[in-house]
C-alpha cells in the first residue's frame, strides 16, 4: 500500500483536541511520541475475524501500532492483547512494543497482523470489562475451531452452547440447528450436535455477557486453555513440547501436561544457539538438576520462546514495568530485549481507580442486543456480572489455587456513559447495553480474608433485598445442580444448566463463596452469645455429632437415589435388573434415614431449648432415639447384605458394556459425585461402624447411674452385633472397591482384578536408574509389585513400567552400597531394583508391608499370573522431571474425584489398606471457623472430612462442595503463642508456606477434629486389620 505524508485535519489547524479514544497509559504518563514522517499502513485482523487498515509513521515502535488498535476497539484491558505475525522466515512472532514497526515487519503491503490475546490471566474475574471478556471468549471460540483448545466431548459441547447462546439467544430447536449447520465451531461437529442443543436448551434467559462469562469460567479450567505448543526435545532427544502459562514453564508431551517449573522456582532463563536453558533454585526436596536444557528447531524458534517467557515472568510477577538497562559504553553482552508495558497489577490498580469512561459495543456475530431480567425496574440501569464459585484445587502455584482471592478486592461502579460518536467497524457501540462490571480481582490466598471484609462493607448500602442464594455453578460437567446454598429448596428442574435465569439471580458468591458473602463473616461477640445460649455438656456434643454426621450421610444416600437414578432414567445403558438391584436396595434406607435424621434434631431442639423451653431432664439425652432405630435398621439388614452384590454385578456391567462404563465415567465427573460412585455404594456399610463409635463415646462418658445410660448401652450392643455381622464382608468389599479403582487409574495392566489378590499399600518411591533417582508410584499386592510413572493420557493415569512378583523376592537395606539415605533393594527371580523412601519412617512402613507381602506369597500356591499387557524397559521411561511440590490443578479442573494415588504421588506420600480403612471409621461433619495466616476474621464453614480430604461447603443443604483440601502431608498443630490467635479450640494445618486456622465450637469437638484430621496428615503405625488366613473370595 503505498505511503502517504501525515497532513493535518480541520480539527487540529483550528486548535481542537483530537480524540484519542481511551488510554491505555498509567496516570501521569503520556503516550509515545509519533515520529514525523511517512505513514505505512498495517492490515489488522481483529478477534472477530474483520480486518482495519491503520496508518502509523513507519519509524514509529510497535506500542504506536498497539495502542491505535486497542484505541479504536476502545479497549481499556489492552494490555492482555498482543499483535502477532509472520516473520521473512514464515514464523509467527509477537510485535516488540519497543522496535520500530518498519523493522520488524519487512514488507506489510503482504503481511496480515493479528489482535489476539497474549496473556491469560489464571482466572477470568481478573477481567473487569464486559468487552475484554467478550474478546477473550473469541480467543476460545477461534482456539476451539483452530485445535489449539483440546478438551473432552463434554466439555466441548458445553462450551459451544454458550457460543451459541451468546449469538442467537434462548433454545428453539430449529433456530438452533440451522445455525450450527452453517456455523462449524469445531471439526466434525455434526457428532455433537444434539450434546450441544441439550446444552443450549439450558442457558434459558442468559444474557452475552453472561454467556461469555460462563464459557471463560469453563475453558479456564482446561489443560490446554492458553497455552501455545513449542516443539522442543530434552537431553535424551525425546519429543516434546513447552509452553509458558501465568504459573511459569509447562512441559508437555503431545496434548498432555507431563512437568511445570513456577516462576517461584526459576532462578534464571537464557538460551544459547537452539538450547534454552532454565536454571532452577536450589531445593533440597527436588531430584532436579540445577539446569535443566531443552534443545529447540532453531536460534530464532529458541529466542521467540525465551522472549515470551520473560514477558509472562514480567506481566504476571513484577508490580510494575522493569526499567531498561544502561547502554554498555563499548560492547553489549546477550540480548537487550525486556518487557514493555504495564503490567498485570498496574492493569488492575488502573482499572480499579475508575480513570476511564465505559463504552459500550455491539457483538458482531451476536443477534441479540440487549436481554433485560423481566422483573428488572424501569430505572436500574446497572446488572451484576454473574460471579461464580470454584472449589479448592491444589495447583501448581499454591495448594489452594482454584480458591484465589480478590488482590484489590473492591467493586467497581460501572458507568452507562455513551462514548461519543467514535465507533468501530467490527465493534459497534450499543446505547441500549449498559451492565456494572464486577471488579473483584484474584490474588494470593493470603489475602483473601481483608478482600472479603472489603466487599462486605461496600456491599452494605447497596443491598436492597436479601440474596436468597449464588450461583454455584461453572464446571464443565454439570448435571442437575441445585442452587441451594442458603437452604432454600432446590431447583430440581435445572438439570445440566450452569447458572440460574436473570432474574433469579442475586448477590451471587464470586470466586469462593465461603468468603465473600457478608453472612459468613461472624464476629467475635457473635459466637460467644450463640455458645452461651446452647448446652456446653458432651454428651449434647456427641448427639450433635450423629445429627451433623447423619445429614452428610443422606446426602451421600440421595447421590444414588435421586441423582444417579435420575441420570440412568435418562439413558439407556442399564439393564433392568441391575437398575432394580440398586434402587430396591437404596430407596429403602434413604426413607429410614430420613425419619431417623428428624428425630434426632427434634431431640436436639428440645435439649438446645429452641422448642418447648420448660421440658427440660428427660429430653437432655439421646440413648432412646438412637436404640429405637438402631433396632428398626435391623430389619433393613437385609438390604445392606445386598451392597455385595451390587457393588459386583455393576462392576460387572460395565466390564460388559462400553456404554454402561462411559455413562459411569461420565457420572462421576459431576460436581455432586465429589467421591468415586463406589465408595457411595459403601457408605451404608461405613456408616454402622460410625453408629457404634458415637455410642462407645457416648457410654464411656456415661456415669452407669444416667438416665441415658442403659438405652445407650443397649443400642451400643446392638450396633455392635450388625458391625460383627457385616464387617468380613465390609473388608472385601473394601479390597474390591479398591482394586477397581486402581484399574482406572493404571495404564498397561489386563487382569489387576483377580480373585484372591488383595491391596497392601501404595506410595511414592524414588527408584534407581542409569538416569539417577527418579520418583515412581509404587503399588503393593499380596502377590506382585507394581512401579509406575505418571502417565502421558488425558486423564492422568500411571503408566505401568514393570512388576516384580513377590513369589522368591528378597530385600535388604542398601544405603551404604549406593550412598542414598533409606534406601532397599529389591531382588526378584529375573529382576532387582533399587529404590528409596523419602523419610526413615516412610521406609520402615515399606519394609514392613513388602516383608509381609513376601510371607504372604511363599504361602500361597506359587508365583502370581502374568499381568501386565506390556512392560516397557524402564530406561525408555518418558520425560520424568516431575514437580512434586503441590497438586496440579487438572487434578480437580476437570471435576473428577481426587484420586488418593494422585494426591501420594504429588505430596510424596504413602498409604495401607489399613489407612483406607480406618478412614472410613474416622468420618465427620460439622460447622468449623476457617481463618487465613495473615488475615483477622473468621468465616464459618460446613466441613465434612472424608477419604482423607477436608469438603468445604456453605451449608449443610448444599448439594456438592465448593471446595476441597487433601490433607496427606499437612502438619496438624496447636497455634503457638507467637501466632497470636488468642481464641479457644482452634488447630492448625501446615504444609509448606501454606497455613490454615480452624476454630471449633467446644472441647469436644475440638478434640474429634484433631483425632481424625491427624488420622488422616500422618499414616497410621503398620497394625494388620486383616487375618490373612482367609484371602478375599469373589
Amino acid at each position: 500500500m503505498g505511503e502517504t505524508e501525515q497532513r493535518p485535519t480541520a480539527g487540529s489547524r483550528l486548535g481542537a483536541q483530537e480524540n484519542a479514544g481511551i488510554s491505555t497509559l498509567e496516570h501521569g504518563q503520556k503516550p509515545p511520541v509519533t515520529p514525523p514522517g511517512k505513514l505505512i499502513s498495517i492490515k489488522i485482523q481483529m478477534l472477530d475475524d474483520t480486518q482495519e487498515t491503520f496508518d502509523v509513521p513507519q519509524r514509529a515502535p510497535g506500542k504506536v501500532l498497539h495502542d491505535a488498535v486497542c484505541n479504536h476497539l476502545n479497549l481499556v484491558e489492552g494490555d492482555y492483547f498482543g499483535l502477532e505475525f509472520p516473520d521473512h522466515k514464515k514464523m509467527m512472532v509477537w510485535l516488540d512494543l519497543l522496535k520500530p514497526v518498519m523493522k520488524q515487519i519487512r514488507r506489510p503491503k503482504h503481511v496480515v497482523v493479528k489482535f489476539v490475546v497474549k496473556f491469560f490471566p489464571p482466572d477470568h474475574t481478573q477481567l473487569q470489562e464486559e468487552l475484554t471478556r467478550y474478546l477473550f471468549a473469541l480467543q476460545v471460540k477461534q482456539d476451539l475451531a483452530q485445535g489449539r483448545l483440546t478438551c473432552n466431548d463434554t466439555s466441548t459441547a458445553l462450551l459451544i452452547s454458550h457460543i451459541v447462546q451468546s449469538e442467537i439467544g434462548d433454545f428453539d430447536e430449529t433456530i438452533d440447528r440451522e445455525h450450527l449447520a452453517k456455523n462449524k465451531y469445531i471439526p466434525q461437529q455434526e457428532a455433537l450436535e444434539d450434546k450441544i442443543m441439550e446444552f443450549h436448551r439450558n442457558h434459558m434467559g442468559q444474557t452475552p455477557a453472561e454467556s461469555d462469562f460462563q464459557l471463560l469460567e469453563i475453558a479456564r479450567r482446561l489443560e490446554m486453555y492458553g497455552i501455545r505448543l513449542h516443539p522442543a526435545k530434552d537431553r535424551e532427544g525425546t519429543k516434546i513440547n513447552l509452553a509458558v502459562a501465568n504459573t511459569g514453564i509447562l512441559v508437555f508431551q503431545g496434548h498432555t501436561k507431563i512437568n511445570a517449573f513456577n516462576w517461584a522456582k526459576v532462578r534464571k532463563l537464557s538460551f544459547k544457539r537452539k538450547r534454552f536453558l532454565i536454571k532452577l533454585r536450589p531445593d533440597v526436596n527436588s531430584s532436579f538438576q540445577d539446569t535443566l536444557e531443552f534443545l529447540m528447531a532453531s536460534r530464532d524458534f529458541c529466542k521467540s520462546f525465551w522472549k515470551i517467557c520473560v514477558e509472562h515472568h514480567a506481566f504476571f510477577r513484577l508490580f510494575e514495568e522493569p526499567k531498561p538497562k544502561p547502554k554498555p559504553v563499548l560492547f553489549s553482552r546477550g540480548s537487550s530485549f525486556r518487557f514493555s508495558g504495564r503490567t498485570q497489577k498496574q492493569v488492575l490498580d488502573y482499572v480499579k481507580e475508575g480513570g476511564h469512561k465505559k463504552v459500550q459495543f455491539e457483538r458482531k456475530h451476536s443477534k441479540i442486543h440487549s436481554i433485560r431480567s423481566p422483573t428488572a425496574q424501569p430505572s436500574e440501569q446497572q446488572t451484576e456480572v454473574p460471579k461464580q464459585s470454584s472449589s479448592f484445587a491444589h495447583g501448581e502455584n499454591n495448594d489452594v489455587a482454584a480458591v484465589q482471592s480478590c488482590r484489590q478486592g473492591k467493586e467497581l461502579k460501572a458507568s452507562t456513559e455513551d462514548a461519543g460518536q467514535h465507533k468501530s467497524p467490527s465493534l459497534k457501540k450499543s446505547p441500549k447495553e449498559g451492565r456494572k462490571v464486577d471488579g473483584a480481582v484474584v490474588s494470593t490466598v493470603e489475602k483473601e480474608e481483608e478482600a472479603a471484609k472489603d466487599r462486605m462493607q461496600q456491599n452494605r448500602p447497596q443491598s436492597q433485598q436479601p440474596s436468597t442464594g449464588g450461583s454455584l455453578t461453572g464446571s464443565p460437567h454439570l448435571s442437575e445442580l441445585s442452587i441451594n446454598s442458603q437452604g432454600g429448596p432446590s431447583v430440581a428442574n435445572m438439570s445440566l444448566s450452569p447458572n440460574l435465569s436473570p432474574d433469579a439471580k442475586q448477590s451471587s458468591p464470586l470466586i469462593s463463596p465461603l468468603l465473600n458473602d457478608p453472612s459468613c463473616i461472624r464476629t467475635d461477640d457473635e459466637e460467644e452469645v450463640k455458645r452461651k445460649r446452647f448446652p456446653t455438656e458432651k454428651a449434647y456434643f456427641i448427639a450433635k455429632e450423629a445429627a451433623t454426621t447423619e445429614r452428610t450421610y443422606l446426602k451421600d444416600l440421595e447421590v444414588i437415589t435421586s441423582w444417579f437414578q435420575s441420570a440412568v432414567s435418562k439413558e439407556d445403558c442399564m439393564p433392568e435388573t441391575l437398575k432394580n438391584l440398586i434402587f430396591s436396595n437404596f430407596e429403602p434406607l434413604h426413607k429410614f434415614h430420613t425419619g431417623f435424621l428428624k428425630e434426632i434434631e427434634q431431640r436436639l431442639a428440645l435439649w438446645e431449648g429452641r422448642s418447648n423451653a420448660h421440658i427440660k431432664g428427660d429430653y437432655q439425652r439421646i440413648g432412646d432415639v438412637m436404640l429405637k432405630n438402631i433396632q428398626s435398621m435391623k430389619q433393613l439388614s437385609i438390604h445392606l447384605w445386598k451392597h455385595n452384590e451390587i457393588l459386583m454385578e455393576l462392576e460387572s456391567g460395565i466390564k460388559n458394556s462400553r456404554k454402561l462404563e462411559t455413562f459411569c465415567r461420565d457420572f462421576e465427573l459431576q460436581k455432586v459425585c465429589y467421591l468415586p460412585l463406589n465408595t457411595f455404594l459403601l457408605r451404608p456399610l461405613h456408616r454402622l461402624m460410625h453408629y457404634k463409635q458415637i455410642m462407645e463415646r457416648l457410654c464411656k462418658h456415661y456415669p452407669p447411674n444416667h438416665i441415658d445410660f442403659r438405652d445407650s448401652r443397649a443400642a451400643l450392643a446392638e450396633i455392635s452385633e450388625m458391625v460383627a455381622q457385616l464387617h468380613g464382608n465390609m473388608i472385601k468389599m473394601e479390597n474390591f472397591q479398591k482394586l477397581h479403582e486402581l484399574k482406572k487409574d493404571l495404564i498397561g495392566i489386563d487382569n489387576l482384578v483377580i480373585p484372591g489378590r488383595e491391596f497392601i499399600r501404595l506410595g511414592s518411591l524414588s527408584k534407581l536408574s542409569g538416569k539417577g533417582l527418579q520418583q515412581r508410584m509404587f503399588f503393593l499386592f499380596n502377590d506382585i509389585l507394581l512401579y509406575t510413572s505418571r502417565g502421558l493420557t488425558a486423564s492422568n493415569q500411571f503408566k505401568v513400567h514393570g512388576h516384580l512378583p513377590l513369589y522368591g523376592m528378597t530385600m535388604e537395606e542398601s544405603e551404604e552400597e549406593w550412598g542414598v539415605p533409606y534406601c532397599l533393594t529389591l531382588r526378584g527371580q529375573h529382576q532387582s531394583i533399587v529404590v528409596a523412601a523419602s523419610s526413615r519412617a516412610e521406609m520402615d512402613k515399606w519394609t514392613e508391608d513388602i516383608q509381609m507381602a513376601i510371607d504372604l506369597a511363599e504361602k500361597s500356591s506359587g508365583p502370581a499370573p502374568e499381568l501386565l499387557a506390556s512392560s516397557p524397559p524402564d530406561n525408555k521411561d518418558p520425560l520424568s522431571v516431575s514437580d512434586c511440590t503441590s497438586l496440579p490443578a487438572g487434578l480437580i479442573s476437570d471435576q473428577r474425584p481426587v484420586s488418593i494415588s494422585y494426591v501420594c504421588w504429588y505430596r510424596m506420600q504413602s498409604l495401607s489398606f489399613y489407612d483406607i480403612l480406618q478412614s472410613n471409621e474416622n468420618q465427620l461433619s460439622g460447622n468449623l471457623l476457617r481463618k487465613f495466616k495473615n488475615s483477622n476474621g473468621w468465616q464459618k464453614l460446613w466441613v465434612v472430612f472424608t477419604n482423607f480430604c477436608m469438603f468445604f461447603y456453605k451449608s449443610h443443604q448444599d448439594n456438592h462442595p465448593l471446595a476441597s483440601l487433601p490433607l496427606l502431608g499437612y502438619s496438624l498443630t496447636i497455634p503457638s503463642e507467637s501466632e497470636n490467635i488468642h481464641k479457644d479450640y482452634v488447630f492448625k494445618l501446615h504444609f509448606k508456606s501454606h497455613v490454615y486456622y480452624f476454630r471449633a465450637e467446644s472441647q469436644y469437638t475440638f478434640e474429634r477434629w484433631m483425632e481424625v484430621i491427624r488420622s488422616a496428615t500422618s499414616s497410621a503405625s503398620r497394625t494388620r486389620a486383616l487375618s490373612h488366613k482367609e484371602p478375599h473370595a469373589y
